[in-house]
């Protein structure tokens, strides 16, 4: 039987976790650093943090772990699957060169320019002055993606003069030479597609998901890591999927070889469905959090047979439930994403109702109860055959349940408006 190491510490890899102890290979899953809600369900955790390349190592070496996956970005940027190939080790995901797709927007754009895939407009400043002088020739409202990693916070849209000339003040105040993408605002549907990357360039595609990451209802409020998600997005046609494949995907994984930065690994990619077909918003080089958590849920053949296969050049297939949708709410600190305080109560996996499941991204265990630690604390999923069943269920627990956790009342209400009007029509 095998053993999985798992690189990360939230709900992400919690689903991640959850996903290859159902593969028949496996026995053992230990997450790094992991967290206290995974215990819970039969996962072990180690304390080596995700930066420690050379812990991390060690670890794989000392518990003779048969593969390992990579979570969260950071340790991918910092070169983790380069060290764990140097050292002999078993991992899925890029190596540093290639994660660039995610640690620079810069770099991304020149790989979507080669492979003349579909983005927005874009200008890369690393001044005040220059960020000035770009933004003066420009109509609102304009996007600001800082260029480095950013955990999914790095983005804001600027919708007037003087909201540009605060912002940009307030960014170069921290660093005088930040380097920063000044981009044209795209309007239209927003999804994500995660794609599975072979070491021969063989791809699996994912049931698409839309997330949430405005903190409040009606996408109101600050951007956050994501405030909930579904999947699949069934209002998208099988056509706009394809489209994505033929004109993104695809010619990004070419760009990539020809870069000679060859991508392995999962590819995320952030799309807009605009009136001008599909485009780029931007690429992530690892699975996104909380899309992950109503994605895997669906499969239905062996994930740990999957990442084996791609890593071995077979070409391979997945298999994904078809009758369901899969709703994922996070709960979270009252304040987040700017004022977060600890040590809120957490629903323990016994307190939800059957057919929930939760995956716990920042908890500590006290005495008999969870007591959250971070901004999101976890991600509770349901499925039905609606969305509207869905959230009827999901919010029905979470408004009798009183937490005193926060979370928004409106996620999956795209798909949800969508079913109503065509249930309406037929």
């Amino acid at each position: 039987m095998a053993k999985v190491l798992i690189i990360g510490t939230g709900a992400r890899e919690h689903s991640l976790a959850k996903t290859f102890l159902t593969s028949k290979h496996v026995d053992t899953v230990i997450v790094a650093p992991g967290n206290d809600g995974m215990i819970e369900l039969g996962i072990q955790t180690a304390s080596v943090a995700v930066d420690d390349l050379p812990g991390l190592v060690a670890l794989a070496k000392k518990e003779e772990i048969d593969l390992t996956f990579v979570g969260s970005e950071e340790p991918l940027v910092l070169g983790v699957v380069d060290a764990f190939q140097q050292a002999g080790l078993r991992i899925f995901g890029p190596n540093k060169a290639a994660a660039q797709l995610e640690g620079s927007k810069t770099f991304t754009k020149k790989i979507l320019q080669l492979a003349q895939a579909p983005t927005a407009a874009y200008h890369t400043v690393s001044s005040l002055t220059d960020a000035e002088k770009i933004v003066a020739g420009k109509q609102f409202p304009l996007v600001f993606k800082l260029d480095g990693l950013a955990a999914g916070k790095g983005v804001s849209i600027i919708k007037t003069r003087p909201e540009a000339a605060e912002k940009l003040t307030d960014i170069y105040s921290k660093n005088p030479a930040e380097s920063l993408l000044i981009e044209d605002f795209m309007s239209g549907i927003e999804f994500s597609m995660f794609t599975l990357v072979g070491s021969h360039g063989q791809i699996v595609n994912l049931p698409a998901a839309q997330d949430h990451k405005r903190r409040f209802d009606a996408d109101k409020g600050p951007n956050t890591g994501g405030m909930g998600a579904y999947s699949p997005m069934l209002q998208l046609p099988d056509s706009v999927l394809q489209e994505t494949t033929d004109k993104i995907i695809l010619p990004t994984i070419r760009a990539m070889a020809a870069n000679q930065t060859p991508f392995v690994g999962v590819l995320y990619s952030g799309l807009m469905l605009t009136q001008a077909g599909v485009k780029v918003v931007e690429f992530n080089v690892r699975f996104g959090d909380p899309e992950t958590q109503v994605i895997l849920p669906q499969l239905t053949s062996d994930f740990y047979e999957l990442i084996s296969d791609l890593l071995a050049g077979k070409t391979t297939q997945a298999a994904w439930q078809d009758q369901d949708v899969y709703l994922g709410v996070d709960i979270a600190a009252p304040g987040y994403p700017e004022d977060v305080q600890p040590g809120f109560p957490t629903p323990l996996p016994a307190d939800l109702p059957d057919g929930f499941e939760i995956d716990y991204a920042a908890v500590r265990k006290s005495g008999q109860q969870f007591l959250s630690t971070g901004g999101r604390v976890a991600t509770i999923v349901v499925h039905a055959a609606t969305m509207l069943a869905a959230q009827e269920k999901i919010y029905k627990y979470l408004d009798q349940a009183n937490l005193k956790l926060a979370y928004r009342h409106d996620i999956g209400y795209q798909l949800a408006a969508f079913q109503k009007n065509f249930s309406r029509q037929h």
